[in-house]
């Protein structure tokens, strides 16, 4: 999906919501155990409940890989069962160089060796531009760097001042180097309200991946207040408060409920820019 294709989404569905599906199984309704895949069944009705609703899932690779093959085999089915119109993001924060930082991003965007085709990654940026140059050679396809994250302990490394210049805005200027709008976005968590004052003088036309609305406090009205742009520029995750509305049968319809109350706060927030 390229940026026009995801601007016309967001219009389409009048939201800017991503889901995280980083799904726990032992947090999932435990009727679900019977299935033969309880974790592939939980996204499933997920899915089924809230895609018309958010432009973008987000897997959150851990919550699969931790089970080994059988969490593996969840992520391709559920990486296969998303609408083709919908922007898929694995969540991964892989971070290497050379050839390991290759295969990272083989295991992603090449469905021929992986089964996974995935629109966008997400990339630690730390170890500079040998870290994220293999996920930028795949054409039509997004490198989402950490710049600005919504953990309490962002603060230990990425506001350190170097040059001048607090570190994530070192990330924001230096990458630009590599890429662009066009195929590079930016992690800013929701938590950090003002700061993306800050970001948008130097990225102002990138979308921004915005973890942290929902469960972790942040505002979605300060993420737009300060964050927003004429195209919309921010693509909103919410994962616990949607996925865990219910753990009871009616677990999908419940997180329908709860994304179409972000929907609605989105809505407005797009009326406001004329989207």
């Amino acid at each position: 999906m390229n940026r026009q294709q995801l601007i016309e989404q967001i219009k389409i569905k009048k939201s800017f919501l991503s889901i995280g599906l980083d799904t726990d199984i032992h947090k999932i309704p435990k009727h679900l155990l019977d299935f033969d895949d309880p974790v592939f069944e939980f996204n499933k009705q997920i899915i089924d409940a809230t895609k018309n609703i958010c432009v973008s899932y987000k897997i959150n690779t851990a919550f699969y890989e931790c089970r080994g093959i059988a969490g593996w085999q969840s992520l391709i089915k559920t990486f296969n069962y998303l609408p083709k119109d919908i922007f898929s993001i694995a969540d991964a924060k892989r971070g290497d160089i050379g050839n390991t930082s290759a295969m990272y991003a083989d295991a992603f965007f090449n469905k021929e060796s992986s089964n996974l085709d995935f629109d966008a990654v997400t990339v630690a940026p730390y170890m500079g531009a040998d870290s994220v140059k293999p996920f930028l050679s795949y054409k039509g396809k997004w490198t989402i760097l950490l710049a600005l994250t919504s953990n309490e302990s962002a603060q230990d490394f990425q506001f350190l001042e170097t040059a001048g210049k607090q570190l994530f805005e070192t990330v924001l200027t230096k990458s630009q180097e590599w890429a662009n709008e066009e195929n590079m976005m930016y992690v800013v968590g929701a938590t950090k309200g003002k700061a993306f004052a800050d970001i948008r003088k130097l990225a102002p036309n990138h979308f921004l991946l915005v973890p942290g609305v929902g469960a972790q406090g942040g505002s979605l009205a300060d993420v737009c207040k300060y964050g927003i742009t004429k195209e919309c520029g921010l693509i909103v995750n919410s994962s616990r408060a949607i996925i865990y509305a219910s753990n009871g049968y009616d677990f999908a319809e419940a997180a329908k409920i709860e994304a179409e109350k972000v929907q609605l706060e989105m809505e407005n927030e797009l009326k406001i820019i004329g989207l």
